[in-house]
């Protein structure tokens, strides 16, 4: 591999420095740099950030290509700063075996835009009545340390605490979809004042909680690690911070358009705001952000969740639940986190990308930019603003919130492992 010279990038959004890779790592940082038979690329101040990872990810493969595949679903990753993501186990059939989870992960081998890393199934076929092969996973090719069922809750007590009690034996951790089942059914979105005046079924805060609480409690009590994901409501954010208090090993994720949206989109009833969980009030707007910058939410995560056309395009109580979100969400955390000074460049390389690879266990991702690292690496023009055009997306599918809202930031190199797999803001 050739020699490639990053100079004049903002490193996590300090004084501008050069970065010179070498093969798959970098071999210096500093100024003062000689190109010698590198290649160039000139970054004139843009942000130099490690190479993104999301912890949540549903990529369909195998099952449902119509919706996003491991190739487009990559794609788009890399397009979106990510040099590592975490596969959600809601496929068909489920990932609930060492082959499923073999084959997500060698498909993600064979296309190279990032690295995937499957999550298994915590229970058989997602239906929380039994546990699946947790250890086989883990000891497959793909080594799985993260579990989950998301998309449904592990709303079984005793096969919550069977999942936490097996995965201790090897460091692994559940990562919970929090939602009481039986207080949500026939809901469309949150429960509150907007949904009393549209008449669309209520979604209510204490269903996350809930599950939340009990899980944490479980934690403590078996020793083990629990993440919650897509944490939404205050309340929420009040039990996790309740939980790390007292030393429980919990970690939690917030989604970029849980920083952004409210419920007041619901009443254009248009189905790109349909979401698991819904969109809250600005009130947990607001508790989300400052849990994030103040660590009580350890990171964000995109639920990057694609569907074709059909399953969005229809009435509010026919769509499916979800939103695509690997190509928008720096640009989202820019928006809500960085101009609003509650996080830095520095703080936002902790949350996407050195917190979810340390939770995760991703080899050779989260590292700092310095030599001797891998060279997993983003480069960002921050001064950047424009429209969102999901025309352009890589991603398979288009239900993005964000069409033609103007959002900041353009991420323009990705590279993995030295090699470029975004180039100007085009996929090498």
């Amino acid at each position: 591999m050739s020699k490639i010279l990053i100079r004049g990038a903002k490193v996590l959004g300090g004084e501008p420095q050069e970065v010179l890779i070498d093969g798959e790592t970098i071999a210096r940082v500093g100024t003062g740099i000689d190109a010698g038979d590198a290649s160039v690329v000139e970054a004139g101040g843009k942000i130099l950030l490690p190479g993104l990872v999301d912890l949540h990810t549903h990529l369909r493969e195998p099952g449902r290509e119509d919706s996003e595949t491991v190739l487009t679903g990559t794609r788009a990753a890399a397009s979106g700063g990510y040099t590592a993501v975490f596969a959600m186990a809601n496929t068909f059939p489920v990932a609930d075996t060492a082959g499923v989870v073999e084959q997500v992960y060698r498909l993600g081998q064979e296309h190279g835009y990032c690295d995937v890393q499957p999550i298994g199934a915590v229970t058989v076929g997602l239906e929380g009545k039994k546990l699946a092969e947790l250890g086989a996973m883990h000891e497959s090719a793909a080594g799985v340390t993260v579990f989950s069922d998301d998309g449904k809750c592990v709303d079984d007590a005793v096969i919550m605490r069977r999942a936490l009690e097996y995965v201790k034996a090897f460091g692994g951790v559940v990562a919970q979809h929090a939602q009481e089942p039986r207080l949500t059914e026939g809901a469309q979105m949150n429960e509150g004042i907007v949904s009393a005046e549209l008449g669309l079924g209520g979604w209510p805060a204490v269903a996350e909680e809930s599950i939340i609480a009990r899980d944490v409690l479980l934690a403590e009590h078996v020793g083990s690690r629990v993440h919650i994901c897509h944490l939404s409501t205050a309340g929420s954010v009040e039990i996790v911070r309740w939980a790390k208090s007292r030393g429980i090993d919990v970690t939690a994720e917030v989604t970029p358009h849980h920083l952004l949206l409210t419920d007041e989109m619901v009443r254009t009833y248009n189905p790109v705001y349909k979401v698991n969980p819904p969109l809250r009030t600005e009130r947990d707007v607001m508790a989300l952000r400052e849990a994030l910058a103040d660590g009580t939410i350890d990171i964000v995560a995109t639920d990057h969740a694609p569907h074709p056309h059909e399953d969005k395009d229809c009435e509010w109580a026919a769509a499916a639940m979800g939103m695509v979100g690997l190509e928008t969400a720096l640009s989202v955390v820019q928006q809500t986190m960085v101009e609003t000074g509650l996080l830095t460049w520095a703080d936002v390389a902790d949350r996407m990308s050195f917190a979810p690879a340390r939770i995760g266990r991703a080899q050779g991702h989260g590292r700092p930019v310095s030599a001797g690292e891998p060279a997993n690496l983003t480069l960002v023009d921050s001064a950047y603003r424009g429209e969102v055009d999901p025309a352009g997306f890589a991603s398979r599918s288009r239900n993005t919130p964000y069409e033609g809202r103007e959002l900041p930031g353009r991420v323009t190199h990705t590279f993995l492992r030295g090699r470029a797999t975004l180039v100007d803001g085009k996929l090498a």
